[in-house]
This record gives C-alpha cells, structure tokens and sequence, in this order.
C-alpha cells in the first residue's frame, strides 16, 4: 500500500498567511498539518511510502522542512510543475499526476494536505478488508444545516455509499466527506477516466464518479475534524489543538 498526502494548493482563501508559505506547513498546536498527518500515518505498518505532491512554487519550502523534521516512512515529494493558482493541477488532477509519475498499481490511501482528524486511520483499513472495496470517510456533523452549499455529503445504507452530493443547498443527511480515503489498486483506473470524462474537477465530483462506477463504502466517524480552508476552520483547529 501507499500513501499520498495532497499539498499542491494555493490556499487563497487564507492569503495573506499563505501567500508565501503553503497551508499543511500552517502551524496548528505542537505541530505543522503536514506533521500531524504524518503522525497519523506512523501506526499504519501497511503502508510502505508515503508520496507529497506540492507545486513548483512551495516545492523547496517542503523539502527543507521535511530535511528538518525526520519520519520513519519513506518519504518521497514530488513537484507537479505549477507556479500559481490558475494553473494548478487540482486535487484529482495531482492524483493522477502521482499515479502516472510513480506508476502506482497497489491500493492508495489519500490524504488532503489541510485535514486534520483525530480517528486512527487503521478503521479505514479495517473497514476496506471487510468490505473488500474502496472506503471513504466521513465526519458526521449531526445537523444538515451546517453542511449546506459547503461540504460534499453522502448517503450510505449500512456502511456502502449509495448517493453522493457535491455542496447541495437541501442536505439528504449529515455526513461530510473528508478527503481521506483508502482506494483499491482496482479502482485506480477510474481517477484517469473521471478526468477524460471532465467529471471530476475536485475531490466531490471524484466520489460521485466512483460512486457510479464501483461499489463504494463509507467510514463514519465522530472524533473531531477540521478541513483547513478559512481563518475561521484554522483558528478553531489551533483552539483545540493547543489543547
């Protein structure tokens, strides 16, 4: 199995503060994102190595301090070539990127590079092992309202996703996607084939299409979560972790 930490964005929601300096390198308590990510993944004895796909721009900002901050993964960076944020890859586009660069043919756990959470990655494991399929896990909000026009929701019946929907304004439950997932190495075509379709511009619309063409299932969990994208999701997350 491998890894692959998502870190290629530009973070201008969050500009000035990343302007300069890219968001998983945000520090959040005792650590970077991207620290504590990696922290999650230690535990985790399946996976053999651990790839980061940043861009051109803040390519060396994360090789020194990876330099500096020693884990016992393999650790390989890889630079997507894109200096700014029209024309960068995109999520799903630096997937496939990594995909093609690395010729990965093994099952791929992803990780966005602005997520931080709290459930140990080894019930996404457990849960693919059982279902033999690719899990995606979501953070139960446990009121709809606060996912509207904001987060990709999903629909399950017993663990298997059987509906997906990208920001919806009426919510049909209160389960938020997380861009974490554990994908099977048989289900790795179908990222190329969202992207020739033009059907997967970001991580939501990967789900969807994945959700159409293989059999899905989802993780839920209740620990706490924060998608890094505003002032306000960092301030909360540094407000809990400097606890």
């Amino acid at each position: 199995m491998k890894a692959l930490i998502l870190a290629a964005g530009y973070a201008t929601r969050l500009h000035p503060l990343t302007e300069n300096q890219p968001k998983p390198l945000l520090e959040v308590g005792n650590n970077t994102i991207l620290g504590h990510i990696l922290q999650k993944l230690q535990p985790i004895k399946e996976v053999e190595e651990v790839f980061i796909v940043t861009n051109h721009r803040f390519y060396d900002q994360f090789r020194v301090w990876l330099n500096h901050h020693p884990y016992p993964q393999k650790i390989k960076l890889l630079d997507d070539g894109t200096v700014n944020n029209t024309d960068r890859l995109g999520a799903v586009g630096d997937i496939n990127f990594v995909l093609q660069e690395e010729e990965i043919n093994d099952h791929l756990l992803i990780i966005a590079g602005d997520n931080l959470f709290e459930f140990p990655l080894s019930r996404l494991l457990a849960l693919s092992k059982e279902k033999k399929k690719s899990v995606i896990a979501f953070h139960d909000l446990k009121d709809k309202e606060k996912l509207k026009d904001k987060y990709g929701v999903g629909i399950l019946k017993g663990s298997k996703l059987i509906n997906f929907e990208e920001k919806p304004r009426q919510p049909k439950s209160s389960l938020a996607a997380t861009v974490c997932y554990l994908l099977l190495k048989s289900d790795l075509h179908l990222i190329e084939k969202s992207l020739q379709e033009g059907k997967a511009d970001n991580p939501g619309d990967l789900i969807k299409f994945l959700t159409k063409h293989s059999e899905v299932h989802g993780l839920v969990f209740a620990e706490p979560w924060f998608d890094v994208g505003s002032f306000e999701s960092l301030q909360a997350a540094q407000e809990v972790y400097r606890k």
